[in-house]
């Protein structure tokens, strides 16, 4: 592939904005390489935990959290 002038800059970021069944918002999830963020339907703000800290926590067996099939 030829070495281009310009470039497209990766996103900081990836933003999602969760909804229920009915279309209507839940919240907003944001992931960066060193955090999660989630802001609920409504608030201004977004609470955020350490990406190391959240892996620690998903993987604790007290989560209960299971496996996908993908």
């Amino acid at each position: 592939m030829p070495k281009y002038k310009n470039h497209f800059a990766s996103p900081a970021f990836i933003e999602e904005k969760i909804l229920d069944n009915d279309d209507k918002a839940v919240g907003t999830i944001r992931i960066k390489p060193v955090s999660i963020s989630w802001k609920p339907r409504g608030k201004g703000q977004f609470l955020s935990v350490k990406l190391d800290d959240f892996v620690a926590w998903i993987t604790d067996p007290k989560t209960k959290a299971k496996k996908t099939n993908s």
